[in-house]
């Protein structure tokens, strides 16, 4: 038996590849799956079952194509109602591959539908949980996401402390949690780094197993602190339900190859979102008026799907030449199927064209030292809350990036303004998305809180972020 982890650190998800006398079983698969494919043909297997934990919100996945591509069968918890061919497991049923058995245990709370798969080895015992977004390492899922007409969250959450208490914690000590997600993802709050763990441990430490915990006060912790979901999240449960195009087509209409002229007619006719995912330093130095920034050496994928929301909305690139097909990728991993093209040759083609390109003011958290002791200023801290309320310029006001539009009115037009960070993404992005609002007097922290940090710029009083209310 071969268990084998596939985490993807811009979805801090993860994926697991089973195998067990040449047959296979993928488990939440990523949209691209020919990765899966190909390793099962290189070890001489076959993919036999693909299982679904739930309707992900969080990204899209790939069982779809990869029942296409490989006739398995996809297998979901009870009460789910894909719009496409699935097996409806009932609760306790067990689907054998090679020598061991996946066991289907009805997990509901995070959604109704959420399951999660028991994994006994060849003699019978329980060797591992793949627990989706039920049980994450430190943390549950958060019961908010599938709120309907007749069910609340609280609804949700107290289903959640039952199928902990009555499926989980149950279970021996020494079986293995893999979890959906791992810190970083929106689908919880409180995650741990660690991507795998016992359960025994999880009974220990995760907050939400505690034994002398009453539902009252499960429900009431698990639902306190929750952020507003990310809007696209109901559009990728759409997506997951319903199906989706092929991610072969999405690459083919995304990777067309278009010159400057070209970029600029399709951007003023169909009023795209030109997305420049190149280094937040490129970026700086030049882009295209209006453009947004959102890197791909960051936290792509969830910013993306945060601060441009509509999945639908026309996109079309400026990459590092050759990332081309990759953002591509990462984009339909969040359900942006509608890429239209790149900038070819990138953004020193449209420079060598002699089109009009922008800057952003960026100095030294040196620079910034000097001008804070001689004067007043506005400065903006887009970091979470709580990295805020961690520690902070004492001047700085927040004006966390998820909610940059909120801010609009506490920032100036008329004189100079600073934004910063914790290391120079999220300011650029903000940046960004203030400069296509027409602020366009604002100036970049460089390097961050960081920096700030080691040039002596006084800051708050530090308080540990563990202590602060989740």
């Amino acid at each position: 038996m071969k268990v084998d982890q596939i985490y993807t650190g811009c979805l801090a998800q993860g994926a697991y590849y089973i195998e067990s006398k040449g047959e296979v079983a993928i488990i939440d698969p990523l949209r691209e799956v020919e990765p899966y494919i190909t390793r099962a043909e290189k070890e001489g297997a076959k993919i036999k079952y693909i299982f679904e934990t739930h309707f992900h919100a969080d990204f899209v996945s790939g069982h779809v194509t990869l029942s296409e591509l490989t006739a398995a069968p996809i297998v979901f918890g009870p009460t789910a109602n894909p719009l496409f061919e699935a097996i409806i497991a009932e609760d306790g049923q067990e689907f054998k591959l090679g020598d061991v058995i996946i066991k289907v245990l009805h997990t509901p709370g995070h959604t109704m539908e959420s399951a999660t798969f028991l994994l006994k080895d060849k003699n019978g015992k329980d060797y591992a949980i793949f627990s989706g977004d039920t049980l994450f390492l430190g943390d549950v899922g958060r019961p908010d996401l599938a709120q309907k007409s007749d069910i609340t969250q609280d609804d949700l959450a107290g289903y959640l402390y039952d199928s902990l208490r009555t499926k989980i914690m149950p279970l021996a000590n020494d079986v293995i949690v893999y979890p959906g997600h791992g810190a970083g993802s929106a689908c919880g709050k409180n995650m741990m780094k660690e991507t795998v763990d016992t359960l025994g441990n999880q009974k220990k430490m995760n907050y939400a197993l505690r034994e002398d915990m009453t539902k009252a006060e499960f429900v009431k912790e698990v639902t306190d602190g929750l952020a507003p979901p990310p809007s696209y999240f109901p559009l990728n449960v759409k997506m997951n339900k319903e199906g989706y195009d092929n991610i072969d087509t999405v690459i083919e209409k995304g990777t067309k190859a278009l010159n400057p002229d070209e970029f600029e007619t399709v951007a003023n006719t169909v009023e795209a979102l030109v997305l420049d995912v190149r280094h937040q330093n490129d970026f700086i130095k030049g882009h295209i008026p209006r453009s947004i920034f959102i890197g791909l050496d960051g936290g792509f994928a969830p910013w993306v799907g945060a601060l441009i929301k509509d999945t639908k909305q026309p996109i079309l690139l400026v990459t590092d030449p050759g990332m081309e097909e990759e953002a591509v990728i990462r984009l339909s991993r969040v359900g942006f199927d509608n890429t239209l093209g790149y900038l070819n040759g990138g953004f020193e083609s449209w420079k060598n064209e002699g089109k009009e390109f922008d800057t952003i003011s960026s100095i030294s958290a040196e620079t910034f030292k000097s001008r804070l002791e001689a004067e007043t200023l506005h400065v903006f801290d887009v970091r979470k809350d709580t990295e805020y309320i961690s520690e902070h310029i004492d001047s700085a006001k927040n004006a966390s990036l998820e909610f940059i539009n909120e801010h609009l009115s506490e920032i100036p037009k008329d004189e100079p303004f600073y934004v910063h960070c914790a290391g120079g993404y999220r300011s650029v992005i903000a940046a960004s998305i203030l400069k296509s609002r027409g602020y366009h007097n604002l100036i970049d922290i460089a390097g961050g809180m960081k920096a700030i940090r080691e040039a002596g710029v006084p800051l708050t009083n530090y308080v540990c972020p563990s202590t602060l209310k989740k």
